[in-house]
């Protein structure tokens, strides 16, 4: 009985330490995700599979422009960073201003109603490209860096999607 339980323990074994090493991959690397509405239409649509990268922002600096994932109160919203921390960010006639100063916007997004912004220290201001139809940074306000977590750019799924997307 007994060498038939440690034959048994031997071929569950690999796994057992397969299942382990994917939880953990998915807990502490990337993970899938999947787009909810369409608030980063059309750089984004809904149902569309992601990747999350949870590594990128331990090495790297949050930086304008990037597309992540935010922990809003338990919701996951996939936004864009248009404000750093300490900024005061301004759109005006549909562009965007970051401390007086115009920035342009390198990809598509709707048109945005005017508004004013200051970033608190240690926050960070998102919004979705579909400005019309997006609860963002406008609504929630600035998110702390540990509300961000990770990087979002690479699209799985669907395959005629497939690839990065900024």
């Amino acid at each position: 009985m007994k060498e038939k339980t440690i034959k048994t323990i031997k071929e569950l074994l690999p796994y057992v330490i397969t299942i382990i090493v994917v939880l953990l991959f998915k807990q502490f690397l990337f993970a899938p995700i999947r787009v909810n509405g369409d608030s980063m239409y059309s750089t984004l649509k809904n149902n569309d599979i992601m990747i999350l990268d949870k590594v990128h922002y331990r090495h790297n600096d949050i930086k304008r422009f990037d597309i992540v994932v935010v922990d809003a109160d338990y919701e996951l919203l996939i936004k864009r960073v248009i404000g750093l921390p300490g900024e005061e960010i301004e759109v005006k006639n549909n562009k965007l201003y970051i401390n007086g100063k115009y920035v342009k916007q390198n990809f598509k997004y709707k048109n945005t109603e005017d508004f004013s912004y200051k970033i608190p220290k240690g926050k960070y201001f998102v919004m979705g490209d579909n400005r019309t139809n997006s609860l963002d940074s406008r609504y929630f306000g600035a998110f702390k860096k540990k509300q961000i977590l990770g990087k979002t750019n690479y699209t799985l799924f669907p395959f005629n999607r497939i690839g990065k997307k900024v």
